[in-house]
């Protein structure tokens, strides 16, 4: 499969999530709605995953290149936390968040596709390309997840409504984005050296990934620091954003021009 089938792809699979998510809201009054509405949401999934698996084979080579590329991944992966998180600790209300950040996410795909060649540049054909991208899209995801879980407990807050076992999902899937999103930081450090030279440079991409990092930094030790709730749910809720400047919003930046993180082709 192609870009050119992508917006079919991406209609199917938010048609399921959308409808999904309507049959499992109705279940509450008719159970006979359950298990249908797992099924559609799930296929929903397994609609982009086999895309991704066709889409490589296409482009010859790890559809992790371009941020539309990386779109993808996560419009495939973010789903998944959302009902992982319902089967450990029975919490339904995520995994809605979770598809709605992946339809968003296909939206964007579908206005910005991101459509560039099957080659890869030599900086990229490291054996540290595909691990470091990955991985940092693992943790995005769960950041996302947590973030989403933030701005949810702030809603409850202003309803004077409290759920601890929300806050502690939250805090939990903080933790594992932020473990992925150091690997992340330790495999480019890595790649970098093989392919420029260097560890670190500073580069603008590389500064505000590091930027991100101490945020969620941040809010682990905010939180290991006992501060009053409702100001560490909005720190981490708005962790997210220096995550998204940092993900893609760095390369609108003038700097960015320069960056040895910048893959356009000449």
């Amino acid at each position: 499969m192609t870009w050119i089938e992508f917006p079919i792809v991406a209609g199917a699979a938010v048609a399921c999530w959308t409808g999904g998510s309507i049959l499992n809201l109705l279940s509450g009054k008719k159970e006979a709605l359950r298990v249908p509405s797992y099924l559609l949401m799930g296929a929903g999934t397994v609609v982009m995953v086999v895309f991704l698996v066709l889409f490589w084979q296409h482009v010859e080579r790890p559809p992790l290149r371009t941020l539309g590329e990386t779109r993808l991944w996560y419009a495939t992966l973010i789903p998944l936390v959302g009902f992982i998180v319902e089967y450990r600790w029975k919490i339904t209300w995520l995994k809605f968040y979770c598809m709605a950040l992946a339809a968003f996410f296909l939206s964007i795909n579908l206005i910005y596709p991101d459509i560039l060649d099957k080659t890869l540049m030599p900086a990229l054909q490291s054996v540290w390309f595909v691990p470091h991208v990955i991985v940092y899209m693992i943790g995005y995801v769960f950041l996302a997840a947590a973030s989403a879980a933030a701005w949810h407990n702030i809603y409850l807050g202003y309803r004077l409504r409290r759920n601890e076992q929300s806050e502690a999902v939250g805090h939990y899937l903080a933790i594992l984005g932020f473990v992925f999103l150091t690997f992340g930081l330790l495999f480019g450090a890595f790649w970098a050296k093989e392919a420029w030279g260097h560890y670190w440079t500073w580069d603008p991409k590389e500064t505000r990934a590091f930027l991100a990092w101490l945020a969620y930094l941040a809010c682990l030790l905010l939180n290991a620091e006992k501060v009053e709730r409702r100001r560490l749910q909005w720190f981490l809720g708005l962790a997210f954003v220096v995550l998204l400047v940092s993900w893609f919003g760095v390369n609108y930046l003038p700097s960015a021009q320069s960056s040895v993180h910048s893959y356009q082709p000449g």
